[in-house]
Parts: C-alpha cells; sequence; structure tokens
C-alpha cells in the first residue's frame, strides 16, 4: 500500500483522522479538511507509540492495519474461522480471555486463525454447547459469565515458556527466514546486501536459510509473515539497518513480539543470544506478531547523524552483522 506522510492530502487521510480521533488522538481543526499537518504526525505517533509500533510518524502497512484493527470491540461482528482471516482487537480480546481460562488460542495476535478456532471450540464443548466455532451472541454471553482474570498468564505464554525448557537440538538443516526490512532513507540496496550476508552466514553454520523478499517492491509486511510461515521457518529474523524510529538515541535496537497485554518468550530469549549491545524492545509489526516461530528483528543503526550515514557506505558492515545474528541464532538452537 501506499505510505501516507506529512504532506498529504485526501479523503484517504480523512479517514485515517477520523480513526484516529475515534481512539482519543487529537487532530486540528485547519487539518479535517484531509490534511497531513503537524498535528496528524503527532497523533500517528501517539497511537504508535500506544500499539507497540515503530514511532515513525509514517502510516504505512502496520499502521494501517492496526488503525483498522482498533476500531472493532468483541460483540460489534460474529467471529469464526475464514479466510482471510478476521483480524482486530475483538479477535485479540476472544484470543485473551480464552487463554485466560486456559484453552490455549497461540500467539494472542488479533488473529483469528486454526488455533483460536480450535481453542473456541474445545471451550463451546467444556460449557456442553454445540463446538461450531461461531462466535456469536449464546457464546459471548457464556464466555463473559466465566468472568476470566485480567492478569493471570495465558495457557499460550505458559506453553511457549515450558518450550524454551526443552532441548532445541542442533541448528544443521533447519529453516531460518531472512526476511529484508524495508529500507527507508535509501538503505534498499545495504539491506538487501546484509540479507545477503545473513543467508550465507547461516549456510556456513549448517542452518537452511530462505529469503522472503529480495525485489526492490518488497512483499507487504503480512505477506512476508505468510512466507515466514509457509516455509515452516524454525525462526525468523528481520534485518532492518537503517532508520525508522526517529525517536531512536543511535544505538542499536532488537525487537521481539510484544504488546501491552503479552509477548512473546521465545522471540525475547533468540534476540538475548545475539550480543549486539544496545536496547530490547517489544513491538507489534507483522513480521513479530503473524509469525508462528522465535521472530526478531534486528535494527544495528537507528540514528540519522553522520556516524551512522559512515557506517551504513562500511562495506563491511553487513557481515559482521551476519556473523553476530548467525552465530546467536546458533546459540539459540544449542541451548
Amino acid at each position: 500500500m501506499r505510505i501516507y506522510r506529512v504532506g498529504d492530502r485526501g479523503p484517504e487521510i480523512t479517514d485515517i483522522q477520523s480513526r484516529l480521533t475515534a481512539l482519543g488522538a487529537l487532530v486540528d481543526d485547519a487539518e479535517r479538511d484531509g490534511t497531513f499537518g503537524s498535528s496528524t504526525e503527532a497523533a500517528v505517533r501517539w497511537f504508535q507509540r500506544d500499539r507497540h509500533l515503530q514511532v515513525d510518524g509514517l502510516v504505512g502497512p502496520d499502521t494501517w492495519e492496526q488503525l483498522v484493527e482498533a476500531g472493532w470491540e468483541l460483540g460489534d461482528r460474529t467471529l469464526y474461522h475464514r479466510a482471510p482471516m478476521f483480524r482486530g482487537d475483538d479477535v485479540r480480546e476472544l484470543q485473551r480471555m480464552l487463554n485466560a481460562l486456559g484453552f490455549d488460542c497461540g500467539k494472542q495476535d488479533g488473529l483469528y486463525g486454526p488455533w483460536t478456532d480450535a481453542a473456541l471450540r474445545l471451550f463451546q464443548r467444556n460449557v456442553g454447547d454445540e463446538p461450531d466455532g461461531i462466535v456469536g451472541p449464546h457464546t459471548l454471553s457464556v464466555l463473559r459469565r466465566m468472568r476470566p482474570l485480567e492478569a493471570v498468564p495465558s495457557r499460550a505464554l505458559v506453553r511457549e515458556r515450558e518450550e524454551l525448557t526443552a532441548s532445541r537440538g542442533p541448528i544443521e538443516g533447519r529453516v531460518i527466514a531472512v526476511d529484508v526490512g524495508e529500507g527507508p532513507d535509501g538503505g534498499g540496496v545495504v539491506h538487501r546486501r546484509s540479507a545477503h550476508a545473513l543467508v550465507a552466514a547461516l549456510q556456513a553454520v549448517g542452518a537452511d536459510p530462505r529469503l522472503l523478499a529480495i525485489a526492490e517492491d518488497a512483499a507487504a509486511p503480512s505477506d512476508r509473515a505468510r512466507l515466514a510461515n509457509e516455509a515452516g521457518a524454525a525462526a525468523s529474523i528481520t534485518v532492518e539497518l537503517t532508520a525508522r524510529d526517529r525517536e531512536g538515541d543511535g544505538g542499536p535496537v532488537c525487537s521481539y513480539f510484544g504488546s501491552r497485554t503479552t509477548h512473546s518468550p521465545s522471540g525475547l530469549v533468540l534476540e538475548g543470544e545475539f550480543g549486539l549491545p544496545g536496547k530490547v524492545r517489544p513491538l507489534t509489526i507483522a513480521p513479530l506478531r503473524e509469525t508462528r516461530m522465535p521472530a526478531v528483528q534486528v535494527e544495528p543503526l537507528t540514528g540519522t547523524g553522520e556516524k551512522e550515514h559512515e557506517l551504513l557506505r562500511d562495506p563491511d558492515l553487513p557481515s559482521r552483522l551476519a556473523r553476530a545474528v548467525a552465530a546467536g541464532v546458533g546459540r539459540f538452537f544449542s541451548g
């Protein structure tokens, strides 16, 4: 999709503004004619911070999808497993409730997929209802009467933590998805070089790396997550070399899936194996949220100063980064 930013005008901007204001954001009246101005950008950044997205003030695929998802509350529509999957905050709340009751929905990602369908049918069987996988008024009423607790760890979170204690075996032969970042600020060529370097480094340690996208016009984030799932990857690594988060301090950042209410324990452990100095942060971007395996995003450069631009011009940067990441993935599977 097109990326919307300051200076854009049109009905699409009006739609974005209406969704933001419905969620409590403030947009100046002077911009309500469909102008993407400074107050609209501030509202987008507020939304991105609240949703654990990259805070760049741009409305791209991840921000737009979550703007739409945020408009749904549980009970607004009948939910069931279909293609394409229902996605939204109503699905996320359903998953939270089922997980809190001990019915494992998998990752609490806001997508009504096979795990959620199976958990819902199991719940229906346990309460003596027809296990039709449909979340209509009756099923929703029964769920709410159960009063699932807010603060209890979900069954999915407990399961993922338990899986981390088991031996994961060697990296040899493991399919590892390599996801090319979107590369704003002219970083596309460096991203592709880094992706190729990571493929080579993973092959050197015995893995079976699969490059998800290499074309100039990369696939949408959700499509790349789908490709990783279809490949049966044991882990997914997104390389995002150049700055997107203008609130960063310039240091390296490693990200794993995490929202206000949940996170991926395996993603958190995986990023900790890379040994890159810098901060760790939870994100809900599609390559981390919609994948079904431990997934991380590596951003070695998050600043926009001359130092970062100089490092981007360093021909050895992709290979150094690739070796560090490949060694970390190897440690994860041998741990």
